[in-house]
């Protein structure tokens, strides 16, 4: 492996001996190969090759960073019960908070085998048949998500459900502006200020992905294509359903939409096929039996809640501690999602 970056914080020899112990077979003179994936823009990745074991690494970025943001070793112990209960997530191998190994807490998960779908459609998705499918799935994930039992797996035990996730959440993100704020962005405190104003009534508490988008999923390739995990839990909670569902949504994108940076990063539904928006909320409204008709509130908090956590990537690019030069796409990105907000209330 080439030697780290100073951004990537990788001690390649402190690194080994951590996985000696924690690893079961895994020896000191095995081969270790450690590479950063340069996909995604929040959480530093890397693939691990030790001996004849395939895994990922998930460390957090350089800071500085907001409270209480991207704290590995809550995700690791999510994911256990998470794994333990048989859901669709890598199965977890390791954690560490030791700060000399890679520079930061960090965890070490099983790697699977799959594709993911960002900006374009892969060949593994070649016609509609594949895409309404892969479309119903991602559903099915989400539906097995919100049924399954938090309290019976032990998640209330890392997550603690207070109760009025909706308030909390604006809170937490009141906060998040107010510690990350570099400017003005126009319209940002208004919408922030209507979607206090029009909470609407929760249903019952579920376990709540916090990120559920299309690119955060692992796609095993067949006839028809299935999702095979669910990726990157940082931002997971006990909470309202609907959350996730909006979420998915606000990243969806459809054919003929003019879609700008950030949400590119996640368009190639809008190369058609797949199943629309509309078919999407209706499709999760028949399997779960929620009712979804306040979804466009869910979106319009989604895309304020997404406006200010990229106001804090841009802060780290201004403050020059960010490796990541797509940050900069964010000076007008940020605002780009606060004038979609503002449309969906104006509907």
């Amino acid at each position: 492996m080439a030697a780290p970056t100073t951004t990537d914080h990788i001690d390649e020899e402190a690194l080994r001996a951590f996985l000696v112990q924690s690893l079961p077979g895994f020896d000191t003179g095995d081969e270790l190969t450690v590479d950063r994936v340069q996909a995604g823009h929040s959480n530093l990745t890397f693939t691990v090759l030790a001996g004849a074991g395939r895994y990922v690494l998930r460390r957090p970025p350089a800071g500085p960073l907001p409270p209480s943001a991207h704290d590995m070793l809550r995700e690791y112990r999510i994911l256990e019960r998470l794994a333990h209960a048989n859901l669709r997530v890598p199965q977890p191998v390791a954690s560490s908070g030791d700060l000399s190994i890679v520079g930061a807490p960090f965890y070490l998960m099983e790697r699977v085998d799959g594709f993911v779908v960002r900006t374009t459609v892969p060949p593994e998705l070649p016609d509609e048949a594949a895409r309404r499918a892969l479309s119903a799935d991602i559903i099915e994930l989400m539906a097995e998500l919100h049924a399954a039992d938090w309290k019976a797996i032990g998640l209330d035990e890392v997550v603690p459900a207070s109760g009025d996730y909706l308030h909390r959440q604006i809170r937490r993100w009141q906060k998040m502006w107010a510690a990350t704020r570099t400017r003005t962005v126009p319209h940002l405190e208004e919408v922030g200020h209507w979607v206090e104003q029009n909470v609407p009534h929760s249903p019952e508490a579920t376990i709540v992905h916090g990120d559920f988008k299309l690119d955060n999923l692992i796609i095993q390739p067949g006839t028809p294509p299935r999702c095979a995990a669910l990726l990157d839990w940082e931002l997971s909670t006990i909470g309202d359903p609907l959350a996730d569902l909006a979420w998915l949504m606000v990243w969806w994108a459809e054919p003929g939409e003019q879609i700008e940076e950030p949400l590119r990063l996640c368009m190639a539904t809008g190369e058609g096929g797949f199943l629309t928006r509309d078919e999407l909320r209706a499709l999760y409204e028949q399997r779960t039996g929620r009712d979804t008709s306040r979804i466009g509130w869910y979106q319009v908090f989604g895309l304020w809640r997404l406006a200010i956590l990229f106001e804090g990537s841009y802060k780290r690019h201004l403050s020059g501690t960010a490796d990541d030069e797509w940050f900069a796409e964010l000076e007008t990105g940020v605002p780009y999602l606060i004038e979609r907000a503002r449309q969906l209330i104006d509907r």
